[in-house]
């Protein structure tokens, strides 16, 4: 769950989605991902807990000062890149599972638009504005999560739900899973 690129390829092996993302290691990598990735971005060093240091970066301009100014970017110390879904609902899920059995224990939902760190958040227990199917997206994926990742005790999953404007559903994206 760590490894960004082990993750990465898990979440393809399973089949879930995840904000468009890199990781760099050099000022050089952390422009030419963002150049890719387009903009607004979520960037944050990887080196850290608790959100700290985490920025919403709408320009070239704006990363290049928080990349002077907020963080040491290097081999030891990358930064993580992740495009912002801009009118997401972040949501977290806590379960619980023995390596055979996924328990969900509670969906918040986060009463601030995705991009407020979960530590800074409020949250509302029960989610209220999601639709049943999109809740029981969030348990699908959680128990594969918890069972792909074969936890034993307790699992954090946080998610960004966004409308798609075509289909008028919508779609789950994987923010960070925590075991713990």
């Amino acid at each position: 769950a760590e490894d960004r690129e082990r993750f990465h390829q898990l979440l393809h092996k399973l089949d879930l989605k995840q904000p468009p993302n890199a990781i760099a290691t050099t000022e050089e990598e952390a422009l030419a991902a963002a150049k890719e990735l387009g903009f607004p971005i979520v960037i944050r060093p990887s080196y850290v807990l608790g959100g700290q240091a985490m920025e919403i970066v709408h320009d070239m301009a704006a990363l290049e000062n928080y990349i002077a100014t907020a963080v040491k970017v290097s081999g030891d110390t990358p930064v993580l890149l992740d495009r912002y879904l801009r009118g997401a609902i972040e949501i977290d899920v806590d379960a619980v599972c023995d390596g055979k059995h996924v328990y969900i224990s509670g969906i918040m939902e986060h009463i601030e638009e995705a991009g407020v760190h979960s530590g800074d958040s409020a949250c509302v227990l029960p989610p209220h504005s999601l639709p049943y199917k999109t809740v029981r997206e969030l348990e699908k994926e959680t128990r594969a999560l918890a069972l792909a990742l074969k936890v034993k005790g307790l699992i954090n999953v946080q998610y960004a739900v966004k409308m798609n404007p075509q289909t008028a559903e919508y779609e789950v994206f994987i923010l960070e899973v925590n075991p713990r």
